[in-house]
């Protein structure tokens, strides 16, 4: 498994970039869901590596939003994206459910856009603090010294 954050991110992006490209007839909704559902997971993955941990190998958001949960809290919005879990292996091929219409198919990009931008903007927020509690320290290094040589 890639451990490299940016790069689960990048490959998220693009399944929702792809998941919205309804150009011709010929492309099922439900494959269309399929990417949105992997949009999800992989930008769920990208935020567990993130964190130094080992997402499973699983195809289930139920499960990656749980071992997410041991690092932060989750929003319900993005909580709510398990119901995209349907899109990743039972509407993959013909047959055994009810096919997709329209409606269901902009919920599930709504669903897959939501999650996605909240955990880029997440990780954003993680790298600033990150950054601004090494300037932190820093400083106090440098105070630290400079009380140290005025006494």
């Amino acid at each position: 498994m890639v451990n490299d954050y940016k790069e689960w991110l990048d490959r998220a992006k693009s399944s929702l970039a792809i998941s919205k490209n309804k150009t011709n007839d010929d492309i099922f909704y439900e494959d269309l869901c399929f990417q949105a559902q992997q949009a999800v997971e992989k930008a769920l993955k990208g935020l567990l590596i993130f964190y130094n941990a080992e997402p499973e190998k699983t195809h289930n958001l139920v499960s990656l939003i749980k071992e997410l949960s041991k690092y932060m809290d989750i929003p319900e919005e993005i909580n709510e994206a398990v119901i995209l879990n349907d899109y990743a292996v039972q509407t993959r091929y013909p047959g055994g459910y009810t096919p997709i219409g329209e409606e269901e198919y902009n919920f599930a990009i709504i669903m897959a856009e939501k999650c996605v931008q909240w955990i880029g903007k997440k990780i954003k927020e993680l790298l600033k603090k990150a950054e601004e509690d090494k300037n932190q320290l820093y400083f106090n290094n440098i105070d630290n010294k400079n009380k140290k040589y005025s006494t």
